[in-house]
């Protein structure tokens, strides 16, 4: 019996063991209060003594209450729980603002306080470090925080996890959840109040089941490559309070139908994909502070409800498609921000009730289609610190009563039409910040002295007025401003303002369009070496560079505008930073230094207009797998072209044209797959048509003029898709010759539509770092025998010239498919056969040459529907017969026809004879009086013989309208159009 109870009392005794240590297991009770204490010791270590002796410093600093000889609970962001008058575990840890660096790894002893119930170690600098998946011990967490800390790496899964999470902010890390989608992240967080996730790559949808977490409260979710269309129904969400899902392009949206008793207080929705119109049930919203909509495709009215929001403190509903005028918003009395820019508002004057929101502090008003002088009851609101009118059509002058308002921080009244003299009132502005009055009528002298007393003045814009700005030299450094930003461009000046030699922090500097000669002074260099970003010196008379270096010496420059003046020497090499490099237009000479090839940034170059020579470097080929635009024209380059063109590179325009490059085009461009023009017009290139450029399907515009190409125009339709998008090509003064196969201009897909669409300017976007601008292209083609130099393309532009060749045989009928066509010059060569009634179809011709060929025939009387056609030549061809009357062809002169001997009637002065049917009976008197004999059509004639009374008198009034203006003068003759206009 006793070993019996000895046994019992052993197995006894192991279920308690087994269920302690199970106990111990589940709720972690195994790390006591002194190992938490110690763990947590062990972590402040690992974070002070690192490589990084500042970081070592800061992290010093951060703990300096962590005395080991006091109980880790008293220590600064340390909460512990209270456990019968005891301390207890350690629940709680925040380390936020502390300059903490360096890395936390999977080791770390942070992981063993698995008590921990939040955690916040937000706003330091842990950017060696990924999330360990570790975290998945602290199963107690119902708060992380790790915002802007420098976490990088994928997210753990882990994280989803923490069952008892309702806070999570991972926000501003260089996070990514790629391999996981937001759905896997937060599907287990039932209880989430807090989803702060912003600026993380999450690169999903936002999942739906969102709408059933009925604990959420603040959902962030700005700028994390959000995508496809949002549930509506998380605006329903009973609780929730703030919903921010900014810069977001690709997440689409619209807004429900709200409901009563709503809680919702933000709604941020700038630069997304969100569309359609505003409810007039956001009324409901009677909470709502924040409604931020800004760059969206919301459209129609702005609904007047808007005015019930009483509580709201920001609107800014900028840049959308609203139509019709705003609705009166005098009752929102707290509004703070008011932003209605860019809208499609009908044209109109400033809202009187703008007068009554008193407590506004910023006032975004521009391209809002006024048309208005500056309204004198503005002046009531007496906080305004930031007014923005730019881009209206604001006139008058700037009112007297601005001048009070002493706390503005921002005034932008740029592209008006506002005049007057620029008052020196302005020097009251202590506050001023930023001032851009640039692109009006001021005009008058303008004391640069006023602005240099603003000391907090960072951006100041005048350029492009009638100023003449009047430099000063009553300044001491330690009272000037450290500008930022200075535009003063075409301001008059004739050089250097003085007190720029003590500017360091500039990022954009603009003198161009100025009348400044001479050299660059030397104190330049040293200016602002580090910051300056942007410098545009352009259109002025600068000769050089005192003491020139070899390389412009600014480390961050991206952009330089150096063209339109009259630099001497040799090529300056700016910074590896550069983006941008415009030097056209000047006297540089010398060939192009190799150490071009080192500016890996460069997506454009510019070097077109000058004296240069040589060959080009080897490396510029390549350097073209980095550019997007090269502009080399009218130098004198020689040799061969370069030939290492990779495939895929960014290169859309490539421009070498009037220079001396001889040999063959090189066949690696073919790999320029995203080339959109290629100009090599007036060079010596000995080639037969490159028929295999017809691959790049995204070539526009081709321009071979003036080179000693030769031979049949063939293979072009031995491809399905040659040339699919090719809207100009010039081949003129080449040697090609051959027949054009019938079928040839079949594949030209992207001129055989006749509805040309919406016309834009060809561009291409030009984006870095700091630098986010559209660069467009320009071309030159040769226009009724005239050179003409295109500035801008537009991309309804269609034209074909293939004039001064040896082309011979008939003209392709297949031209008759190129409908929106608007230039056809086939003159100069060798076609025989007839005038295409066909081209008669072209309804968007607005010029057509087919001089000094072989053609024979009639001029079609199909032409005459050309209702665009503005220039016409069929000289010295082989034509005969009556030229067409009517429409645009009373407006043509005898050069349009002259080299034709048997053609007649107008314009010229060989009046077309008609012979007399001989079975035709002798008309009377009184019809030779009506009708002359020279004018009457023999078939009309035997029609109305043979028709009877009725028929007669049909046709007799037909003959009548179309003839009487031999009876009296014409006074609504067809106006001719002017020549070389275009249609908008």
């Amino acid at each position: 019996m006793a070993t019996y109870m000895n046994h019992f009392k052993f197995l006894q005794t192991i279920s308690f063991v087994y269920v302690l240590v199970t106990v111990k297991n589940v709720t972690g009770s195994s790390v006591s209060h002194d190992e938490e204490c110690s763990a947590l010791f062990q972590f402040k270590q690992t974070i002070i003594h690192q490589d990084n002796v500042a970081c070592a410093a800061l992290g010093s600093q951060a703990f300096y209450s962590w005395n080991p000889s006091f109980d880790c609970c008293s220590w600064e962001g340390v909460t512990c729980s209270n456990d019968h008058d005891q301390y207890g575990h350690v629940i709680g840890l925040d380390l936020s603002k502390r300059s903490l660096c360096g890395h936390i790894n999977s080791n770390s002893t942070l992981f063993n306080l698995v008590h921990l119930q939040t955690l916040n170690l937000s706003m330091n600098d842990f950017r060696e470090s990924q999330i360990p998946s570790e975290i998945a011990r602290l199963k107690q967490l119902r708060s992380l925080d790790l915002s802007e800390s420098g976490f990088s790496g994928q997210i753990p899964n882990e994280i989803s996890q923490l069952m008892h999470l309702s806070s999570l902010d991972l926000s501003w890390n260089s996070l990514k959840l790629h391999s996981r989608s937001l759905k896997n992240l937060v599907q287990n967080l039932t209880g989430l109040e807090m989803l702060h996730v912003s600026g993380v790559d999450i690169s999903s949808s936002v999942p739906h089941f969102l709408a059933n977490f009925s604990s959420l409260r603040s959902i962030k979710l700005r700028n994390c490559l959000l995508k496809n269309d949002f549930p509506a129904a998380i605006f329903e969400l009973p609780k929730l309070q703030v919903l921010n899902l900014a810069d977001n392009i690709n997440l689409t949206g619209s807004f429900p139908e709200f409901q009563m008793n709503s809680l919702l207080e933000e709604v941020i929705l700038f630069s997304t994909g969100f569309f359609g119109i505003i409810p007039e049930s956001i009324s409901y919203l009677k909470h709502l502070t924040v409604l931020s909509l800004t760059e969206c495709s919301f459209s129609g009215p702005i609904p007047g409800s808007l005015s019930n929001l009483t509580q709201l403190t920001v609107l800014a509903l900028g840049h959308n498609k609203f139509t019709g005028s705003v609705p009166s918003l005098d009752s929102l009395l707290k509004l703070d921000v008011l932003e209605l820019n860019g809208n499609r508002f009908e044209k109109g004057r400033f809202p009187n009730w703008l007068g009554k929101l008193t407590k506004l502090s910023a006032l975004f008003l521009c391209e809002m289609n006024i048309n208005d002088e500056i309204p004198p009851f503005l002046a009531n609101l007496t906080k305004l610190s930031i007014i923005e009118m730019w881009k209206n059509s604001l006139i008058g002058r700037i009112p007297s009563w601005l001048f009070n308002s002493t706390q503005l921080t921002d005034l932008d009244l740029t592209a008006n039409q506002l005049q007057g003299p620029i008052p020196n009132t302005f020097s009251n502005f202590k506050s001023l910040q930023s001032l851009n009055l640039a692109i009006n009528n001021f005009s008058g002298r303008v004391e640069l002295d006023m602005f240099l007393g603003l000391n907090k003045l960072q951006s100041l814009s005048l350029g492009y007025n009638q100023i003449s700005l009047v430099p000063t030299n009553n300044y001491t450094s330690t009272t000037l401003p450290e500008l930022n930003r200075l535009f003063l461009s075409s301001c008059n000046l004739k050089e250097f303002p003085a007190f720029l030699r003590f500017q360091n922090k500039m990022d954009t500097l603009l003198l161009d369009q100025n009348n400044i000669h001479g050299l660059v002074p030397v104190w330049i260099w040293n200016n602002s070496r580090e910051t300056l970003e942007l410098i545009n010196l352009s259109f002025n008379s600068i000769t050089g560079f005192d003491q020139h270096p070899h390389f412009l010496p600014w480390t961050n420059l991206e952009v330089i505008y150096l063209n339109n003046n009259q630099l001497q020497g040799q090529l300056p090499i700016p910074p590896q930073s550069t983006v941008i490099y415009f030097v056209s237009h000047n006297n540089l000479t010398g060939e192009i230094p190799p150490s071009i090839c080192e500016l890996k940034s460069l997506q454009v170059l510019d070097l077109s207009f000058n004296n240069m020579s040589g060959t080009l470097p080897s490396c510029l080929g390549i350097l073209c797998n980095s550019l997007m635009a090269l502009k080399l024209r009218r130098n004198n380059f020689h040799g061969n072209m370069m030939n290492a063109f990779l495939t895929g590179g960014p290169l859309t325009k490539l421009d070498l044209s009037e220079n001396r490059f001889t040999g063959q085009l090189p066949r690696s461009l073919t790999n320029c797959t995203n080339l959109e023009i290629l100009s090599l017009e007036d060079n010596s290139f000995h080639d037969t048509f490159p028929s295999w450029l017809g691959t790049l399907s995204n070539l526009q515009v081709l321009v071979l003029r003036s080179n000693k190409l030769y031979g049949p125009i063939q293979g072009s339709t031995a491809v399905s898709l040659q040339f699919p998008k090719l809207r100009i090509i010039d081949l003129s003064n080449n040697n090609f010759s051959g027949q054009l196969h019938q079928n040839y201009f079949q594949t030209w897909h992207a001129m055989r539509s006749a509805n040309l669409g919406i016309s834009s300017v060809m561009k291409s976007n030009i984006s870095s770092k700091n630098v986010n601008t559209n660069l467009t292209y320009s071309v030159t083609l040769i226009h009724k025998g005239v050179r003409t130099e295109y500035y801008r393309i537009l991309t309804i532009d269609m034209s074909i010239d293939l004039s001064c060749n040896h082309f011979e045989g008939e003209i392709p009928q297949s031209l008759q498919d190129l409908r929106g066509l608007q230039a056809l010059n086939l003159s100069n060569n060798n076609f025989t056969g007839h005038v295409l009634p066909t081209l008669g179809n072209l309804e968007n011709l607005e010029a057509l040459d087919l001089s000094r060929n072989k053609l024979s025939g009639e001029i079609p009387q199909q032409l005459v529907q050309l209702g665009y056609l503005s220039i016409f030549n069929v000289s010295f061809n082989h034509l005969d017969g009556h030229i067409p009357q009517g429409k645009q062809f009373d407006t043509f002169e005898n050069d349009s026809y002259e080299g034709n001997p048997r053609l007649c009637g107008q314009p010229l002065s060989k009046k077309c004879q008609y012979s007399k049917v001989s079975t035709l009976p002798p008309t009377s008197n009184v019809s030779e009086s009506l009708l002359p004999s020279e004018r009457i059509d023999w078939i009309i004639i035997l029609c109305g013989v043979g028709s009877g009374l009725a028929v007669g008198i049909v046709i007799g009034s037909i003959l009548y309208t179309r003839y009487s203006d031999r009876f009296t003068k014409r006074m609504d003759r067809w106006v001719r159009p002017l020549r070389n206009t275009r249609r908008n």
